[in-house]
């Protein structure tokens, strides 16, 4: 069954002045997805592979809003919160994970819409998790949309991605049970890294 890195989350508690100072890091200027119900909107960043960055805060249109989401309800600074993987059989995948002893939440849709106007639907799965950067990815499946990395979206290289955790064991059960490969480190706190090749060198988010 094929797994795959579908995207990383990282999550800005202003999103314009985010994509902006991403940008000024970076050399590269991410493309404006679109917005969620949920009240929140997105900037994306193709990373080869099929896989892409997505910039994420309260969607700047409905000015005041707090989303839950990623924590962007009392997030105060930018952090790579989230991460998703891609399989090929979503029912198929959160079975094998549960058989295996991890139980990776319900299936849900969700959708948003682009600039211009276009619906994007997918499903991913949920679980009640009030750590404020997840280790552990969660599923997506885009079914029939295109992906947004095959959108014309501009890109750069992801050299590496490792999950930090105080306890790697523990951190790894989950990951086994889901069938994804990932490098992970230990540190005093669960956490994220991406090292991105950008125009302007090497640059890390956390």
């Amino acid at each position: 069954m094929t797994i795959a890195l579908d995207h990383l989350v990282y999550a800005v508690p202003d999103l314009q002045a985010g994509v902006a100072a991403f940008a000024a890091l970076t050399g590269v200027v991410p493309s404006a997805g679109g917005a969620h119900p949920g009240g929140t909107a997105n900037y994306l960043v193709g990373l080869g592979d099929g896989a892409y960055l997505e910039i994420i805060g309260p969607d700047p249109s409905r000015p005041g809003t707090r989303p839950r989401a990623f924590g962007l309800e009392s997030l105060t600074e930018p952090t790579l919160a989230a991460w998703a993987v891609r399989a090929g059989d979503i029912d198929a995948s959160v079975r094998r994970a549960r058989e295996a002893g991890y139980d990776p939440g319900s299936i849900e849709p969700l959708s948003r819409r682009t600039p211009d106007g276009t619906l994007l639907e997918w499903r991913l799965t949920r679980r009640d998790d009030p750590a404020a950067v997840r280790t552990t990815p969660f599923l997506i499946d885009w079914g029939s949309t295109t992906h947004p990395s095959a959108s014309g979206i501009p890109a750069l290289s992801l050299a590496s991605f490792t999950v930090i955790h105080p306890d790697p064991p523990s951190a790894r059960g989950p990951l086994d049970a889901l069938g994804v490969t990932v490098t992970v480190e230990r540190g005093p706190a669960p956490g994220l890294r991406a090292v991105l090749d950008t125009p302007e060198g090497q640059v890390t988010l956390a």
